[in-house]
């Protein structure tokens, strides 16, 4: 399967280069990882658990970099074994440059699963990648950017309409005035 998308990151393209190559980083960014030791030199190793389905595995793996370009692009490539659910391993090219808001992440993404894994059919399993996929590059700029600012519940702005000790009304109620 291929992916490719792009992210608008606000925080300078050498933060996010700098992210991209820390373990600590990465056990905040990929979704399920329970551990991320090693280093950009000689690679990371990770233990991840991910739900597929109804398949449950715990993936034991190595992510290596190559193709570094200082600031600019990386390849990280990954293969991830998980016992009898199967394996995962793909190659991710990704690119950085700097924009108006901070930094333009671009990237591209081709993996490919086997064993049980395989057996759920390609719409899962796609589904799956691109919300894995989409899921690391989110975490990846709130752990750059922090969390978004938090915007006024309606609902709580329409809270304090009901008069204290006055009946509940249902929301069919509530929807037609009545």
């Amino acid at each position: 399967m291929h992916m490719s998308d792009q992210r608008e990151i606000a925080a300078p393209v050498a933060e996010v280069w700098a992210a991209l190559l820390s373990a600590d980083s990465l056990l905040q960014c990929v979704p399920g990882a329970k551990e991320v030791t090693g280093n950009a030199e000689d690679g990371f190793e990770a233990t991840v658990v991910q739900k597929v389905g109804p398949v449950k595995a715990t993936f034991k793996g190595k992510v290596v970099l190559s193709n570094l370009v200082d600031g600019e692009s990386l390849t990280l490539t990954g293969e991830g074994k998980g016992g009898a659910a199967g394996f995962a391993k793909g190659a991710a090219d990704v690119s950085l440059a700097a924009s108006e808001a901070g930094t333009l992440l671009s990237y591209e993404v081709d993996a490919k699963v086997g064993g049980k894994l395989a057996q759920l059919g390609s719409r899962l399993i796609d589904g799956f990648a691109k919300k894995m996929a989409d899921q690391f590059f989110t975490n990846l700029q709130t752990s750059l950017e922090g969390p978004a600012e938090v915007v006024e519940d309606a609902a709580e702005e329409g809270a304090g309409d009901v008069e204290e000790g006055a009946p509940k009304k249902s929301l069919l109620k509530r929807m037609t005035g009545g």
